[in-house]
């Protein structure tokens, strides 16, 4: 938009303003692995590092606090006094500020005059006057929101361009087409689309493995004929991967596994492309409504499933039975996904095979550790503005993601607490410096309990009683079986909505709890996460989409697999041009010493990193 000067005179004339949004080698039989997998993992003709994509598209300035409406039209302007336009360059004059406020000019001769004073106004030229108009129906609806109402309301923690005026019409209910014509896609917002792409070119910089990958291995196609039907996260850094996907040949349609995290300019711009189903604050009706428009397709079915959290496998299995007939497998994510695949595959009732990412090492040890121990401080502060020095914490888990956000709380001065089942990691967490204790003995203490655990039902009604006042309850888990919040929503209790994702729940004495994002995942969907640790888990993911699609009958059974190590090794040796590390190689007299191939794995499956 442009800026426009304009004299005291011309300030009656200067229109009112209205802001507008501006928008992939070793043989196959050595590796295990498919042809076109390990094909994908052999460097570019030439040898050397990928070269770095492209700079994003840079971001419109934004007007500064000086430059807003209220600059232009505020009737006092003209009565306080401005500095003056006619400053000189000319050495024989100098300046000085007038007694009263103004600008005095000393000429040579010594004689002060004061200079004339012109007020300066600004006006964002051609815009509409919009300022004095009455709110629409909807605009007066949006203003008045209640602080207790729906926690489905569309709202993006990081960055969003949605407008807080924007219709309350359900996504299901409008009539919208991308730039192609298709309206095969359901999303908040398509005309969000640019300012998705710019966020999507930003991560592309973070996610050097994906890119490298899709320059090593889009020449051969390794996914060519692959249908691929994907329930993850909609954030920048999974549409990096899902146009990865694309570039390497695979077709895909695509729903979001958790109804806060989706950012819906990122959607918006993935619809141009692919028919995407989501949008931030779905409700469960819509939800699976999203799910079904991507499996249910005519003329399309699915021969790949990329899963986070099994909802996606287990309403395929629950409607669409047949549809595993032509399922080469299946890729999963979490650590829920996966008791839900194991489940299956120990009932028999798991008809394909399926690859287990969540328990490979490029995941554990990277995304759920380093990940979560960056996020967690992040998503805290957003939606509390709360100071963690001296603040009583108890961390129910003491995985990968528990280790993480113990070590923050510490780093910044908690008093950090940690529950356990199992010995061993209980035994590390009193090794690092945390009393291991159970829930019941801290709950009227603390000030925050996080729960990171898998499980169901870690905090109860009767933990929820107990807890002080103001305690904040939050869940750094995939699922929201942790912390039972159905047993908030009782007649007696009032929840009262304080901002977006943050609940009071208020007991009949005033004692309330903050509850974070209803017990869902507190990073993703009230803050973001490190892209570069999410490059890790996404070249992981598609590296298993290609061994999978691409292997010989018979290799896979219907069971549950690790990634094969070499893979993980792959993977971080990706990452590694980021940090300019060097790798120290071995030499012949010490690789037939410790029986291992040069090029590796250098571990065993049984190594614990």
């Amino acid at each position: 938009m442009s800026v426009q000067v304009v004299s005291a005179a011309a300030a009656a004339k200067v229109p009112e303003v209205e802001l507008k949004d501006l928008s992939p080698s070793e043989a196959e039989s050595q590796l295990g692995l498919s042809t076109a997998a390990v094909g994908a993992m052999a460097p570019p003709a030439g040898g050397g590092d990928p070269e770095a994509p492209a700079p994003a598209a840079e971001r419109p300035p934004v007007p500064g606090p000086g430059s807003g409406p209220a600059a232009a039209l505020s009737p006092a302007a003209g009565k306080v006094p401005q500095a003056s336009a006619m400053k000189r360059s000319d050495p024989h004059h100098q300046h000085q500020r007038h007694r009263d406020g103004g600008e005095a000019l000393v000429s040579p001769d010594g004689t002060v005059t004061e200079a004339p004073r012109t007020v300066k106004k600004i006006q964002f030229a051609d815009q509409k006057q919009e300022f004095n108009k009455r709110p629409t129906k909807i605009g007066r609806r949006s203003l008045s929101r209640s602080i207790s109402q729906s926690s489905t309301d569309s709202y993006s923690s990081a960055a969003s361009y949605t407008d807080s005026s924007d219709d309350e019409t359900s996504p299901r209910d409008k009539q919208q087409k991308n730039s192609k014509g298709s309206s095969d896609f359901c999303v908040k917002n398509i005309k969000q689309a640019e300012f998705g792409r710019r966020e999507i070119e930003i991560a592309e910089q973070e996610m050097p493995a994906l890119m490298a990958l899709r320059k090593r291995a889009q020449g051969e196609k390794p996914l060519a004929g692959a249908k691929i039907v994907g329930c993850t996260h909609i954030t920048a850094q999974t549409a990096v991967l899902m146009e990865t996907l694309g570039a390497l040949g695979a077709q895909c349609r695509w729903a979001a596994c958790n109804i806060y995290s989706t950012l819906n300019e990122v959607a918006a711009a993935l619809a141009e492309r692919f028919p995407v189903f989501a949008w931030k604050g779905e409700s469960e009706d819509d939800f699976w409504w999203c799910i079904d428009r991507c499996v249910n397709v005519e003329g399309w079915q699915p021969n790949m499933i990329l899963d986070d959290g099994g909802d996606l496998t287990h309403w395929i299995y629950k409607k669409y039975p047949n549809m595993f007939k032509k399922i080469k497998g299946i890729v999963e994510e979490s650590v829920t996904g996966v008791h839900r695949l194991y489940q299956l595959s120990k009932a028999g009732k798991l008809c394909v095979p399926a690859m287990n990412v969540n328990d490979s090492v490029t995941k554990q040890k990277f995304d759920n550790l380093y990940c979560c121990r960056e996020s967690i401080l992040d998503g805290l502060k957003r939606t509390t503005d709360m100071m963690f020095g001296g603040k009583q914490v108890v961390v129910c888990g003491y995985g990968e993601v528990g280790k993480g956000c113990c070590a923050a709380l510490k780093a910044m001065g908690s008093i950090v607490y940690v529950t356990e089942i199992d010995p061993i990691c209980a035994l590390q967490a009193c090794m690092d410096g945390f009393r291991l204790v159970k829930l019941n003995e801290v709950i009227r203490q603390v000030d925050i309990v996080i729960t990171c655990t898998g499980n169901k039902n870690v905090v109860t009604r009767e933990h929820l009683d107990r807890m002080k006042n103001s305690c904040i309850v939050c869940n750094m888990g995939h699922s929201n079986t942790e912390i039972d919040v159905a047993s908030l929503r009782t007649p007696e209790l009032t929840w009262e909505r304080v901002r977006s994702q943050v609940d009071h729940v208020i007991w009949p004495d005033g004692k309330r709890i903050v509850l974070l994002a209803e017990g869902r995942l507190l990073n993703l969907s009230c803050s973001t996460v490190p892209t570069f640790v999410l490059s890790i888990t996404a070249t992981t993911q598609a590296l298993a989409l290609i061994e999978l699609y691409n292997a010989p009958e018979g290799r896979y059974k219907q069971d549950v697999y690790l990634l094969p190590k070499k893979m993980d090794e792959y993977v971080a040796s990706l990452h590694l041009p980021t940090f300019d590390a060097h790798l120290t190689e071995l030499t012949d007299e010490q690789a037939k010493y410790l029986g291992l191939n040069k090029n590796g794995p250098f571990k065993p499956n049984y190594y614990r990193y």
